[in-house]
């Protein structure tokens, strides 16, 4: 009986001490996760909360239930006859956040990933001096950097300076306070988000394989279409994921580059909580923002499991 009970003693001090390690382990994760409940959650759940309450005489919110945020942030009610058609100007304007982020995060992913496969391919010593210059940007305020953008885009910038006195153009072209502005200045603001992952890839890529790639005749159209871009594949979901979601939700850049004519979404959640004073259409409208935000995460996250599963 002695014999016997002696591993059933040991599975059992085992089966404690894995106890003991999982306890210790949450407490050490509470004080992270209470952050992330008070910080997080938590203004998350007003956010969520004010969306269904119908808004203030002047701002704030009334406590009585109402669904008529959500109603307005695709639909609109006639104020004379009160048909119900399609909100023109909040479709709109998401279509318009959709599209430019789309386009940025195409736009970062063609001028990153020849700058991130450049600095991979530079001798040890001198990547990190690479790294560093594009870490420069990041010191600036982004209400410089966007300024700094508006310089040159504007019409006695320096790109339109350039073409008039080499004469391409007689007069300047209008490229501020339009999409290709707003475009433009995400992708300078938000292309180090691309370069920076697309490197880590690139780094652990084994260029032996490019090479033995160029002894087996591949063109080199072929080895970027059929070696390299499969195997940083994630490098570059990762990218565009870190800069479709801040791009979907900019604001001083459109702001600024838009001149207030070409609003993305979270420039008409912040007119709503300030001069539109409808606080559950903001929210609302911060709640839409929200959950596009996870549909892209949960993308993101469908394609590293599919990622990682083929290899």
């Amino acid at each position: 009986m002695a014999e016997g009970s002696m591993p059933l003693a040991g599975a059992g001090l085992v089966e404690e001490a894995e106890r003991r390690k999982v306890r210790r382990n949450w407490l050490l994760c509470a004080p992270a996760l209470l952050v992330l409940l008070c910080a997080a959650s938590g203004p998350l759940m007003i956010v969520l909360i004010y969306s269904f309450l119908q808004p203030g005489e002047y701002s704030g919110v009334v406590w009585n239930f109402s669904t008529e945020a959500w109603f307005k942030v695709i639909l609109q009610r006639d104020i004379f006859d009160g048909t119900v058609s399609l909100a023109d100007a909040h479709l709109s304007i998401l279509w318009r956040s959709v599209w430019l982020s789309f386009l940025t995060t195409v736009a970062t992913v063609v001028f990153g990933f020849p700058t991130a496969y450049f600095i991979a391919t530079r001798p040890a010593k001198t990547r990190n001096v690479w790294l560093f210059l594009i870490t420069i940007p990041f010191w600036t305020n982004l209400l410089i950097r966007t300024f700094a953008i508006m310089e040159v885009i504007r019409n006695q910038g320096f790109v339109n300076t350039a073409l008039m006195k080499i004469g391409l153009i007689s007069e300047p072209i209008q490229m501020l306070y339009t999409d290709f502005a707003i475009m433009v200045g995400m992708t300078y603001v938000y292309l180090p988000l691309m370069v920076l992952p697309l490197y880590a890839s690139m780094e652990r890529l084994d260029f032996r394989l490019v090479e033995a790639a160029y002894d087996l005749y591949a063109t080199r159209l072929q080895v970027l279409k059929r070696v390299i871009v499969p195997l940083v594949k994630p490098g570059i979901v990762a990218g565009s994921i870190l800069v479709f979601v801040p791009a979907l939700g900019a604001f001083v850049t459109p702001r600024v580059l838009g001149g207030g004519k070409k609003m993305m979404l979270g420039n008409l959640i912040e007119l709503q909580f300030s001069a539109g004073r409808n606080w559950p259409l903001g929210a609302a409208l911060s709640m839409t923002l929200l959950a596009i935000v996870m549909v892209a995460l949960l993308l993101y996250v469908r394609t590293v499991q599919k990622s990682t599963e083929a290899r």
